[in-house]
C-alpha cells in the first residue's frame, strides 16, 4: 500500500499534466501495485427535456466515444510519462452520471492455490456459460463479492491507510 504523500503527488502530477476542460473537477486517481487508473467525470449530453431514455444512452455513449478518439494521443503521451515516472501502467476511464466506462485496463496474471471444491465452483461457471475458463470464471467471482461488498472493502481500505499512516510516524527500525 502506498503512503499518504506518493499519493498526495500522484494526485498532483495528473493535476498539472492533464489538459484543463477535459472533465468536470479533478479526476479520481485509483492505483495498485500494478497500474494507475485516471477516471474524469464528463459533462452530461445537452438534450431536450423529453428526450427518451433510449436517446439520453445514445448521447452519453457517443459523448464518450467522442472524448476517447479527441483526446487518444494526448491521453497516450501523458500514460507513457506516467509510466516512466511511476513504474506502473496507466488505464484511463470517464464517467456521465451513473456510467463509467473505461478505455483501457491492465489485466494481470495472478497465481492462487484452489481445493478441488474451489475447481468445481469454477469448472461448474464454464459449463454453464458464464465464463470461458478457470480464469475467467475467477474474476466473474472476484467481480460478484465486489460489488456486494463495496462498503465493506472501502472500510477495510480506510482502515488499511490509518495503518499505514500510524506505521509512517512511528520510530525508524531500519538501523
Amino acid at each position: 500500500m502506498e503512503n499518504d504523500e506518493a499519493r498526495e503527488q500522484l494526485r498532483g502530477w495528473f493535476a498539472g499534466r492533464l489538459p484543463e476542460g477535459w472533465f468536470e473537477g479533478p479526476p479520481e486517481i485509483v492505483l495498485d501495485r500494478e497500474e494507475i487508473s485516471v477516471i474524469g467525470v464528463l459533462r452530461g449530453p445537452a438534450l431536450a427535456e423529453d428526450a427518451s431514455e433510449a436517446e439520453r444512452a445514445a448521447a452519453v455513449e457517443g459523448g464518450m466515444q467522442r472524448f476517447r478518439e479527441e483526446t487518444r494521443e494526448r491521453r497516450i503521451e501523458i500514460a507513457l510519462e506516467a509510466e516512466h515516472r511511476f513504474r506502473r501502467k496507466v488505464s484511463w476511464g470517464v464517467t456521465v452520471g451513473d456510467r463509467t466506462v473505461m478505455f483501457t485496463t491492465l489485466s494481470v496474471p495472478v497465481m492462487t492455490r484452489l481445493r478441488q471444491t474451489e475447481r468445481r465452483v469454477l469448472d461448474t461457471l464454464v459449463a454453464a456459460g458464464v465464463a470461458r475458463s478457470r480464469s475467467d470464471a475467477l474474476a466473474w467471482c472476484v467481480r460478484l463479492v465486489g460489488n456486494h461488498t463495496d462498503t465493506w472493502l472501502a472500510d477495510l481500505r480506510d482502515a488499511l491507510q490509518h495503518v499505514d499512516r500510524v506505521r509512517a510516524a512511528g520510530p525508524d527500525v531500519s538501523s
